[in-house]
Protein backbone atom coordinates (compact mmCIF):
# COMPACT_ATOMS: atom_id res chain seq x y z
CA UNK A 1 0.00 0.00 0.00
CA UNK A 2 2.45 2.35 1.14
CA UNK A 3 4.61 1.56 -2.25
CA UNK A 4 1.31 2.28 -4.29
CA UNK A 5 0.69 5.64 -2.40
CA UNK A 6 4.51 6.59 -3.49
CA UNK A 7 4.63 5.65 -6.72
CA UNK A 8 1.46 7.99 -7.05
CA UNK A 9 2.76 10.84 -5.17
CA UNK A 10 6.14 9.68 -7.85
CA UNK A 11 3.98 10.36 -10.73
CA UNK A 12 1.97 13.28 -9.72
CA UNK A 13 4.84 15.48 -8.72
CA UNK A 14 7.13 14.56 -12.09
CA UNK A 15 4.40 14.30 -14.48
CA UNK A 16 2.07 17.15 -13.24
CA UNK A 17 4.36 20.36 -13.82
CA UNK A 18 5.60 19.21 -16.96
CA UNK A 19 2.06 19.24 -18.59
CA UNK A 20 1.39 22.16 -17.00
CA UNK A 21 4.28 23.85 -18.50
CA UNK A 22 3.59 22.37 -21.86
CA UNK A 23 -0.06 24.05 -21.84
CA UNK A 24 0.68 27.16 -20.83
CA UNK A 25 4.19 27.17 -23.59
CA UNK A 26 2.16 26.16 -26.27
CA UNK A 27 -0.60 28.34 -25.06
CA UNK A 28 1.53 31.61 -25.08
CA UNK A 29 3.67 30.37 -28.55
CA UNK A 30 0.86 32.11 -30.50
CA UNK A 31 0.70 34.35 -32.13
CA UNK A 32 4.24 34.05 -33.62
CA UNK A 33 4.58 37.77 -35.13
CA UNK A 34 3.08 39.62 -31.78
CA UNK A 35 6.65 40.60 -31.23
CA UNK A 36 8.96 42.88 -33.59
CA UNK A 37 11.89 40.95 -32.60
CA UNK A 38 12.42 37.62 -32.53
CA UNK A 39 13.95 35.56 -29.37
CA UNK A 40 17.26 35.26 -30.61
CA UNK A 41 16.89 38.87 -30.85
CA UNK A 42 15.61 40.12 -28.26
CA UNK A 43 18.44 38.25 -26.33
CA UNK A 44 20.65 39.96 -28.62
CA UNK A 45 19.41 43.33 -27.35
CA UNK A 46 19.19 42.43 -24.18
CA UNK A 47 22.47 41.55 -23.88
CA UNK A 48 23.92 44.35 -25.24
CA UNK A 49 22.00 46.94 -23.03
CA UNK A 50 23.35 45.03 -19.73
CA UNK A 51 26.98 45.35 -21.48
CA UNK A 52 27.74 41.82 -22.30
CA UNK A 53 28.17 41.94 -26.07
CA UNK A 54 31.09 39.19 -25.93
CA UNK A 55 28.24 36.57 -24.64
CA UNK A 56 26.65 34.54 -27.83
CA UNK A 57 23.34 33.88 -29.05
CA UNK A 58 22.87 31.09 -31.18
CA UNK A 59 20.30 27.93 -31.77
CA UNK A 60 20.25 24.72 -30.37
CA UNK A 61 19.22 21.18 -30.21
CA UNK A 62 19.50 20.41 -26.22
CA UNK A 63 16.74 22.97 -24.45
CA UNK A 64 16.73 26.64 -24.22
CA UNK A 65 19.94 27.05 -21.49
CA UNK A 66 22.78 29.46 -20.97
CA UNK A 67 26.22 27.88 -21.13
CA UNK A 68 28.80 29.33 -18.41
CA UNK A 69 31.78 27.85 -19.89
CA UNK A 70 30.72 29.32 -23.72
CA UNK A 71 29.48 32.02 -22.34
CA UNK A 72 26.75 32.09 -24.50
CA UNK A 73 22.74 31.66 -24.62
CA UNK A 74 21.19 29.07 -26.13
CA UNK A 75 17.72 28.96 -27.52
CA UNK A 76 15.62 26.44 -29.41
CA UNK A 77 15.02 26.92 -33.04
CA UNK A 78 11.61 27.57 -32.53
CA UNK A 79 12.49 30.13 -29.68
CA UNK A 80 15.02 31.21 -31.59
CA UNK A 81 12.97 32.44 -34.48
CA UNK A 82 9.39 32.60 -33.26
CA UNK A 83 8.14 36.27 -32.16
CA UNK A 84 5.68 34.90 -29.39
CA UNK A 85 5.65 35.86 -25.94
CA UNK A 86 6.71 32.27 -25.05
CA UNK A 87 10.17 33.18 -27.50
CA UNK A 88 10.45 36.68 -25.55
CA UNK A 89 10.00 35.33 -22.02
CA UNK A 90 12.13 33.07 -22.53
CA UNK A 91 15.02 34.56 -23.95
CA UNK A 92 15.31 37.14 -21.50
CA UNK A 93 15.43 34.02 -18.62
CA UNK A 94 18.31 33.15 -20.73
CA UNK A 95 19.95 36.37 -20.72
CA UNK A 96 19.28 36.76 -17.11
CA UNK A 97 21.39 33.48 -16.15
CA UNK A 98 24.04 35.30 -18.41
CA UNK A 99 23.77 38.57 -16.06
CA UNK A 100 24.00 36.46 -12.83
CA UNK A 101 26.87 35.19 -14.60
CA UNK A 102 29.04 38.41 -15.19
CA UNK A 103 27.71 39.46 -11.61
CA UNK A 104 28.98 36.39 -9.87
CA UNK A 105 25.72 35.28 -8.63
CA UNK A 106 27.02 32.73 -5.61
CA UNK A 107 24.64 29.97 -6.50
CA UNK A 108 24.67 29.60 -10.01
CA UNK A 109 28.59 30.07 -9.46
CA UNK A 110 28.05 27.02 -6.91
CA UNK A 111 25.94 25.17 -9.29
CA UNK A 112 27.77 25.36 -12.14
CA UNK A 113 31.43 23.88 -10.00
CA UNK A 114 29.03 21.01 -8.41
CA UNK A 115 27.64 20.28 -11.89
CA UNK A 116 31.29 19.07 -12.92
CA UNK A 117 31.14 17.19 -9.88
CA UNK A 118 28.33 15.32 -10.03
CA UNK A 119 28.92 12.46 -12.43
CA UNK A 120 31.85 11.35 -10.70
CA UNK A 121 30.20 11.73 -6.96
CA UNK A 122 27.43 9.58 -8.47
CA UNK A 123 29.78 6.79 -10.40
CA UNK A 124 31.55 6.39 -6.85
CA UNK A 125 28.48 6.15 -4.70
CA UNK A 126 27.15 3.47 -7.03
CA UNK A 127 30.28 1.96 -7.14
CA UNK A 128 30.24 1.73 -3.07
CA UNK A 129 26.51 0.43 -3.58
CA UNK A 130 27.31 -2.16 -5.93
CA UNK A 131 30.15 -3.64 -3.67
CA UNK A 132 28.86 -3.70 -0.45
CA UNK A 133 27.38 -7.13 -0.36
CA UNK A 134 30.52 -8.33 -1.42
CA UNK A 135 32.32 -6.68 1.56
CA UNK A 136 29.55 -7.83 3.89
CA UNK A 137 30.51 -11.79 2.59
CA UNK A 138 33.70 -11.84 2.66
CA UNK A 139 34.94 -9.74 5.46
CA UNK A 140 31.46 -9.57 7.96
CA UNK A 141 32.69 -6.20 9.40
CA UNK A 142 29.66 -5.02 11.29
CA UNK A 143 29.60 -1.61 9.82
CA UNK A 144 30.45 -2.69 6.38
CA UNK A 145 26.77 -1.69 5.97
CA UNK A 146 27.78 2.41 6.55
CA UNK A 147 29.08 1.99 2.95
CA UNK A 148 26.02 1.16 1.68
CA UNK A 149 24.43 4.52 3.58
CA UNK A 150 27.52 6.56 2.28
CA UNK A 151 26.69 5.64 -1.40
CA UNK A 152 23.07 6.20 -1.64
CA UNK A 153 23.71 9.63 0.05
CA UNK A 154 26.79 10.08 -2.41
CA UNK A 155 24.30 9.01 -5.20
CA UNK A 156 21.38 10.67 -4.44
CA UNK A 157 22.20 13.91 -2.17
CA UNK A 158 24.76 15.27 -4.87
CA UNK A 159 21.79 15.47 -7.20
CA UNK A 160 19.57 16.90 -4.61
CA UNK A 161 22.43 19.62 -3.78
CA UNK A 162 22.31 20.26 -7.65
CA UNK A 163 18.16 21.10 -7.42
CA UNK A 164 18.62 22.83 -4.35
CA UNK A 165 21.46 25.68 -5.85
CA UNK A 166 19.02 25.64 -9.24
CA UNK A 167 15.77 26.86 -7.50
CA UNK A 168 16.82 30.09 -6.27
CA UNK A 169 19.21 30.90 -9.42
CA UNK A 170 15.93 29.95 -11.79
CA UNK A 171 13.34 32.37 -9.71
CA UNK A 172 16.34 35.13 -9.16
CA UNK A 173 16.52 34.93 -13.10
CA UNK A 174 13.00 34.88 -13.86
CA UNK A 175 11.39 37.46 -11.38
CA UNK A 176 15.04 39.31 -10.09
CA UNK A 177 16.01 39.65 -13.80
CA UNK A 178 13.99 38.54 -16.54
CA UNK A 179 10.78 40.50 -15.89
CA UNK A 180 12.08 43.92 -15.21
CA UNK A 181 14.35 43.88 -17.86
CA UNK A 182 11.80 43.28 -20.40
CA UNK A 183 8.95 45.51 -18.33
CA UNK A 184 12.10 48.57 -18.11
CA UNK A 185 12.72 48.27 -21.97
CA UNK A 186 9.17 48.16 -23.05
CA UNK A 187 9.79 44.92 -24.55
CA UNK A 188 6.09 43.64 -23.84
CA UNK A 189 2.71 44.89 -24.07
CA UNK A 190 1.21 45.96 -20.74
CA UNK A 191 -1.51 43.31 -20.79
CA UNK A 192 0.69 40.33 -21.49
CA UNK A 193 3.17 40.84 -18.44
CA UNK A 194 0.81 38.81 -16.36
CA UNK A 195 1.10 36.63 -19.03
CA UNK A 196 5.08 36.29 -19.08
CA UNK A 197 4.96 36.06 -15.52
CA UNK A 198 2.95 33.34 -15.54
CA UNK A 199 4.93 31.19 -18.26
CA UNK A 200 8.19 31.78 -16.35
CA UNK A 201 6.55 30.57 -13.22
CA UNK A 202 5.04 27.55 -15.09
CA UNK A 203 8.97 26.83 -16.27
CA UNK A 204 10.61 26.89 -12.72
CA UNK A 205 7.72 24.47 -11.51
CA UNK A 206 9.70 21.71 -13.66
CA UNK A 207 12.82 22.57 -11.37
CA UNK A 208 10.41 22.32 -8.36
CA UNK A 209 9.25 19.12 -9.11
CA UNK A 210 12.39 17.85 -10.22
CA UNK A 211 14.05 18.83 -6.31
CA UNK A 212 10.68 17.44 -4.54
CA UNK A 213 11.39 13.87 -6.99
CA UNK A 214 15.13 14.02 -5.41
CA UNK A 215 13.76 14.09 -1.72
CA UNK A 216 11.11 11.24 -2.26
CA UNK A 217 13.83 9.26 -3.35
CA UNK A 218 15.66 9.99 0.11
CA UNK A 219 13.23 9.64 1.80
CA UNK A 220 12.44 6.29 0.57
CA UNK A 221 16.07 5.31 0.76
CA UNK A 222 16.11 6.26 4.31
CA UNK A 223 13.07 4.22 4.92
CA UNK A 224 14.49 0.95 3.24
CA UNK A 225 17.50 1.72 5.69
CA UNK A 226 15.72 1.77 8.71
CA UNK A 227 13.91 -1.20 8.28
Amino acid sequence: MHILVFIAILVAVIVGPHVWVRRVMQRYSSPEDRYELTGGEAARELLDAAGLQAVKVATTDGGDHYDPDAKAVRLSGQNFLSRSLTATSIAAHEVGHALQDAGGYPPLRWRTRLVKWVGPIEKAGAAMLMATPLIIGFTRLPYAGLLMLVGGFMTLGSAVAVHMLTLPTEFDASFGRALPMLEERGMLYERDAPHARKLLKAAAMTYVSASLMSLLSIARWWAILRR
